[in-house]
């Protein structure tokens, strides 16, 4: 896999999200969408490129082979590297080693996980352990602690002083991201939600780390493969979230959705006369009506891949995103490619990867569509801003 801009678009977002949130309302990241899309999917249609005998993620988490290209082992970083927050904050190249994902981070010494591999890990116990000390560790960084082994959590003793540093240095917001599911991949999902919703708890209702709430709900809400989970966690944000009429995550409000059916309904006729004249066209060109029938095929597999869901809008239709959607909002700061699964100029010219990337999100979840808000990034107030997610 390459190295996507969904990482370089969640640091813009963390830089730029809340700092003008009391002028401008938020704007929904294609990318984010996209690639979590495709990470809660188990990346569909990808196939492991690597010999499943590599496993270079398990012998590392063994203590068998360093991390490169420090040459630094999984006992010495978590013996030696507990509490030193200066190198856990300043050094680049660990964090896609302690928590490895089936995406290509930007530390190219680091392997992407297999699916072998990761069923390998889940059965080994010496990995398991570490893993799980990793990520205490790194909760300890963020100045939070692991309290239960159901994946609860609270404030660490230092929180405050971490707290302060979180807020302000959010290239941190990236690891949490990849943390997340790298949880998901080594088969603690369940810890995901604990997480997360202390997170949002103290963004929204404390304010002790307000910067982080724009990555919260736009990235690690969405990692969390259970819908139901999602939803939850989505409405204890919108409670919360002020100002209250900026909140575009989850389902929009009813009158919202009164509001979308009544600006349609004066149209009706001019739909009706355009589907006769379309009819009239279609006998007058009858000669052409065999280049007719794959489109329309093509329209109907499109809706096998996409089964609509109860409660569905089936006015919000998916297109291509455009130009200005296409391009990345700026370069990779840091060593942690996060959302690195997808390459945006790929998907958008293959129309393979145009169902893959488009089409799903359409239908994947209460109707939510990842992608509308995003191919118009400059629209905002309208109805399709308020994705359902």
């Amino acid at each position: 896999m390459g190295v996507s801009f969904a990482s370089a678009a969640q640091l813009g977002d963390a830089k730029g999200g809340d700092s003008t949130e009391a002028t401008a309302k938020p704007k929904r990241s294609f990318y984010a969408a996209r690639d979590l899309y495709k990470y809660r999917h188990q990346y569909p249609n990808f196939k492991d490129i690597r010999y499943q005998n590599d496993l270079s993620n398990l012998r590392f988490y063994k203590n068998k082979i360093p991390f490169k290209p420090d040459g630094v082992y999984i006992e010495e970083v978590l013996n030696k590297w507990k509490g030193d927050y200066e190198k856990l904050e300043h050094n680049h190249t660990y964090i896609q080693w302690l928590f490895p994902l089936r995406e290509q981070g930007l530390n190219f010494y680091a392997k992407e996980l297999t699916t072998y591999e990761i069923e390998e890990f889940k059965k080994t116990k010496e990995a398991i352990r570490r893993f799980l000390l990793a990520y205490k560790m790194m909760l300890e960084f963020f100045g939070i602690k692991l309290i239960d082994k159901t994946g609860n959590v609270a404030r660490a003793v230092n929180w405050q002083e971490r707290f302060q540093h979180l807020n302000e240095s959010q290239h941190n917001y990236l690891r949490i991201t990849r943390i997340l599911k790298s949880l998901g991949e080594l088969g603690y999902e369940s810890f995901k939600s604990p997480l997360v919703k202390f997170i949002l708890h103290e963004a929204l209702v404390e304010n002790t780390i307000p910067n982080i709430k724009q990555s919260a709900l736009e990235y690690f809400v969405y990692t969390i493969r259970d819908r139901r989970e999602r939803r939850k966690l989505l409405r204890f944000a919108q409670k919360h979230y002020t100002p209250s009429e900026n909140f575009i995550w989850g389902p929009p409000r009813k009158e919202e959705l009164e509001g979308s059916k009544a600006q349609k309904s004066p149209v009706s006729p001019a739909s009706g006369h355009n589907s006769q004249i379309c009819t009239h066209k279609k006998s007058k060109d009858s000669k052409h009506s065999s280049s007719a029938v794959p489109v329309n095929n093509k329209t109907s597999e499109e809706k096998k891949v996409a089964p609509g869901e109860p409660g569905e809008e089936t006015d919000r239709t998916s297109t291509e995103p455009s130009s200005e959607a296409a391009s990345p909002r700026n370069t990779e700061k840091d060593g942690n490619a996060e959302n690195s699964n997808s390459q945006p100029e790929k998907t958008i010219n293959n129309p393979t990867e145009k169902k893959e990337s488009t089409s799903p999100p359409e239908k994947d979840e209460e109707g939510e569509n990842h992608n509308q808000d995003c191919e118009n990034p400059g629209k905002t107030g309208s109805h399709d801003d308020v994705l359902l997610q």
